[in-house]
């Protein structure tokens, strides 16, 4: 049996500094633990990467999705419009409210909705789309906005992977109704765990905030049924210390992607949309030969890989039609993306030697039969 490489490069690292650690020591001694100070001033901070926008903390990125679609008033009946070339949490949060998503197809390029798809896809029972924008990359927004305007569809960004990219100088989380963040630890920043909401509608805003907390803004004065999802102060010190950070470690990011533009010929490197900044949360690359063999190869070398998502949502079990068949969705871009990409280390932590390494590995692994 072949051991793991000596000097292995992992494919995400995430980062937990002395700086976080006296962070969450400092709440846990204060006796504030949950939706206090921290929180608060997490929220107000990370409007600065939304266009000033209305921020709330949740408990995950999941939790973000759900309790927006829950505070638009969507439920059985609504159909919204989402990739299935992305984590089930993004279908997952359409059927959690009652709704149904509807899969459409990806460019190729961006590996983001194709807003050509979506407008295909818009019947009388279409409430919203969710565009995600998957692996740091920004969806088409501009394009997407317009359909959605045009058709009265709010607009939820699954920007869980995006914290930074933008589009015409646009931050992700302020174009639509609302923006969903995820600080999940192997995001670009993290909470240990979280989510954040920013929307431009105070009133909305308000909503959220009254069902992530049992439907109260006053304790035991309920408004509306809600539920329980909170964020502690724990983790919203941690995410302040994380967004201190997060500048630099998306610059470093974009850098280490360059270096491996430059040198990778032997896989297809990841295009970037005019006027887009992509924040690389993962460096997808295409491999047009045998990708099992060219991951096996990378492994081998010491190079971390991963394939995100090798199965779409529209073909996992609990999407699947009454005959147990993903149904009648017509996604050519997904399928052929699902059967292609591989991620490569990107995070900031790579030193150029890794750089080199991955980027030679690559190159031996994009020949391998």
């Amino acid at each position: 049996m072949v051991g793991p490489h000596p000097e292995f490069i992992p494919p995400a690292r995430p980062i937990i500094g002395e700086a976080e650690i006296e962070a969450a020591v400092r709440v846990l001694r204060s006796g504030r633990v949950v939706q206090g100070p921290e929180v608060a001033a997490f929220e107000q901070e990370f409007g600065d990467l939304v266009a000033g926008r209305h921020c709330v903390a949740v408990n995950s990125g999941t939790s973000a999705l759900q309790l927006t679609l829950m505070a638009l008033g969507f439920g059985p009946g609504d159909e919204v419009v989402v990739p299935s070339f992305s984590f089930a949490a993004s279908a997952n949060a359409v059927r959690l409210v009652g709704a149904e998503p509807v899969f459409v197809d990806i460019e190729p390029g961006s590996f983001c909705l194709d807003p050509e798809a979506v407008a295909a896809a818009i019947t009388p029972r279409t409430v919203a789309v969710m565009p995600v924008h998957l692996y740091g990359h920004p969806a088409a927004m501009d394009r997407i906005m317009a359909i959605a305007q045009r058709h009265g569809l709010a607009v939820v960004e699954d920007a869980a992977q995006a914290h930074g990219a933008a589009l015409g100088g646009t931050p992700v989380g302020a174009f639509g109704t609302a923006g969903c963040f995820s600080f999940y630890p192997t995001k670009n920043m993290h909470a240990l765990e979280g989510g954040m909401i920013s929307t431009g509608d105070a009133e909305l805003a308000r909503t959220l905030r009254l069902l992530r907390n049992q439907g109260m803004e006053q304790r035991y004065a309920n408004e509306i049924v809600g539920a329980n999802m909170r964020m502690t102060d724990v983790a919203a010190a941690i995410g302040r210390v994380q967004l201190t950070q997060l500048a630099e470690w998306t610059e470093q990011r974009r850098a280490n992607a360059k270096v491996l533009d430059s040198k990778i010929t032997a896989m297809v490197t990841p295009p970037v949309a005019d006027d887009a900044r992509h924040v690389y949360h993962q460096y997808t690359v295409r491999v047009r030969g045998n990708r099992d063999a060219a991951m096996a190869r990378l492994t081998e070398l010491g190079i971390g890989n991963a394939v995100y998502y090798p199965t779409p949502i529209h073909r996992l079990k609990p999407y699947l039609d009454s005959d147990g068949k993903p149904g009648p969705w017509d996604l050519p871009e997904t399928e052929r993306a699902a059967a292609e990409v591989v991620s490569l280390p990107v995070h900031p932590s790579l030193s150029p030697s890794d750089l080199e390494r991955i980027a030679d590995g690559a190159n031996l692994a994009g020949g391998a039969r």
